[in-house]
């Protein structure tokens, strides 16, 4: 289904009030909003709305069985999405949070089963954005985090090219210009080895070096 697409510029550093309220209104009404972020732009939603969750699914034509990546406020947050915070998540995100770290772990039943692909496992990130900030302490919950882009295709580096990709699939885009920022690693600490799912920022060896230092 085909939506009308919005797009307003935001200086990320420095989001206006009247942008953070249309992006918060849109999310609570179960739309998709695309937001920059410090590892380029994605696609926020609330995740435990399940039509909005069906909707990102939709706008990127992502397979179901892949879970959805949230972004979180802190560590204090994930305790209350994961089945247990293990000690290597702990020591990973003492050193690579906030920034371009995204951490699989088992979901607990508070997540909707539809937004981890039916995997039970979550994929969560604390970012280091005053836009991603402001928008979590505003509604007061994790958000949907995936990467603005059509599933198999590079992810979005402007807003322009957001609603030039995406125009019809999402709701609001918030254009803070060009992205230069590099994707985020995500790590897979479900099993006793850790896996690397996506290198990207953080490499495998700087990840290495932190869980066998325990720092």
């Amino acid at each position: 289904m085909r939506v009308a697409t919005d797009l307003i510029e935001i200086d990320p550093l420095e989001p206006s009030p009247d942008a953070l309220d249309r992006a918060e209104a849109a999310i609570r009404l179960g739309q998709i909003v695309a937001i920059p972020t410090d590892a380029l732009y994605a696609l926020v939603a609330d995740p435990f709305d399940l039509r909005a969750v069906r909707q990102v699914y939709h706008a990127k034509g992502r397979e179901n069985q892949r879970p959805l990546p949230l972004f979180v406020r802190d560590a204090l947050m994930v305790e209350e999405l994961v089945r247990e915070a293990s000690p290597q998540f702990s020591i990973l995100a003492r050193r690579f949070w906030p920034g371009p770290l995204t951490i699989i772990m088992s979901a607990s039943a508070t997540v909707p089963l539809r937004a981890t692909g039916n995997t039970g496992r979550l994929a969560v990130r604390q970012a280091r954005s005053r836009l991603v900030d402001e928008l979590l302490a505003r509604l007061n919950q994790p958000l949907i985090a995936t990467s603005a882009n059509i599933s198999g295709r590079p992810t979005c580096r402007s807003g322009i090219e957001v609603f030039g990709v995406m125009d019809g699939r999402v709701d609001l885009v918030l254009d803070g210009g060009p992205s230069s920022g590099v994707g985020a690693t995500t790590v897979d600490i479900t099993q006793p080895r850790w896996q690397i799912i996506r290198e990207g920022a953080i490499s495998s060896n700087d990840i290495a070096e932190c869980l066998a230092s325990g720092d």
